[in-house]
């Protein structure tokens, strides 16, 4: 068991985007399922791609353009955001405020393919 702040983790670098970073909240031994908390500045962007697991995200923070498959989001403090498994999705902050969301995924082997 443990309690810690989500500010304390270590926050790294998204490969390939603009203005992101990424940390893991979950405890490496996690067997079932990983948090991470994701932050896409200003005028950031993480591009086009998929992914061969779903995922599922809570917006903390801030708002962005989250585009998944054929709909566009508006996205905002509070939004519960589902995307299945192989299918394309991209954000941009482009409202003027920095972008905070956790991202819950299985700890099942992951394939991020971008796409142009």
């Amino acid at each position: 068991m443990y309690c810690t702040n989500s500010d304390e983790y270590l926050k790294n670098d998204i490969p390939k985007t603009q203005k992101a970073q990424i940390a893991v909240l979950s405890p490496e031994q996690e067997k079932d399922f990983l948090v991470r908390k994701i932050k896409i500045e200003q005028g950031g962007s993480m591009p086009n791609h998929t992914n061969l697991i779903q995922h599922q995200q809570y917006v903390l923070s801030g708002e962005a353009k989250v585009v998944v498959g054929d709909e566009t989001y508006h996205a905002k403090a509070g939004d519960f955001i589902y995307i299945p498994a192989g299918v394309e999705h991209y954000y941009e902050a482009c409202y003027g405020k920095d972008y905070e969301f956790l991202c819950m995924i299985t700890t099942t082997p992951d394939t991020i393919t971008m796409i142009d």
